[in-house]
């Protein structure tokens, strides 16, 4: 938009306040609903016997992850969706007016979306899921349960967030419930780097190819 308009004119400060208040969302709030339904799960089972809760969480935390999967589509699939409508509709029509989502258009990016995390999460889901907190089922529930939180809240609120980075601060939270020595901190600092890199690293990448593209035009 900058490139675009020649200054700050293109940019929109009305919903710049909502992506920041799904900044907050998806790392505070993540961080803290994962502390606090990991305590209240813990003082809801501490009477009850460990069979009894590790074989209702085996399942619980499926549960939960679908949920997670639901939300992570609802709320990321509305981003993809309006660059690919926005593509197509500029690509083929000249303007930038919709009036809604063709269903092919839907089908292709949930499939787009699904394909792309079996083919390219497995280092990631081990990386956050594995190698930064070490969880038992329950812990992972509480993690699930908190992202669904917080990713529905924002979602149904209107509010962008980053899936990814309210998935990762409900498993801090979870671990940090425990022990604050239970997250490893270096794996996680390491994450919190790169999602601080990425807005203005993409915002310069847009601009840059936006020039470019304007010039060869």
């Amino acid at each position: 938009a900058i490139a675009l308009q020649g200054g700050l004119g293109g940019i929109n400060a009305e919903q710049w306040v909502k992506v920041l208040y799904g900044l907050v969302i998806s790392t505070c709030l993540g961080f803290g609903t994962g502390w606090l339904f990991t305590r209240l799960i813990k003082k809801l089972c501490e009477r009850m016997r460990r069979s009894v809760v590790n074989s209702f969480f085996k399942w619980a935390q499926i549960l939960a992850g679908a949920g997670v999967a639901v939300l992570h589509g609802a709320q990321d699939g509305q981003k993809f969706l309006s660059l690919t409508m926005l593509g197509v509709m500029l690509g083929v029509y000249g303007t930038a007016e919709m009036n809604g989502f063709p269903l092919w258009m839907v089908v292709l990016v949930s499939l787009t979306m699904s394909l792309g995390t079996a083919v390219g999460g497995r280092k990631i889901i081990k990386s956050v899921g594995m190698s930064m907190v070490k969880m038992e089922q329950y812990q992972g529930f509480a993690a699930c349960l908190s992202a669904c939180f917080c990713i529905g809240l924002a979602t149904f609120t209107g509010m962008p967030v980053s899936t990814t980075h309210t998935k990762t601060t409900a498993i801090m939270g979870v671990g940090a419930e425990k022990r604050l020595r239970a997250v490893k901190w270096n794996l996680a600092g390491s994450m919190v780097l790169t999602w601080i890199l990425t807005f203005p690293g993409c915002g310069l990448l847009a601009f840059v190819f936006t020039h470019l593209f304007l010039l060869v035009l």
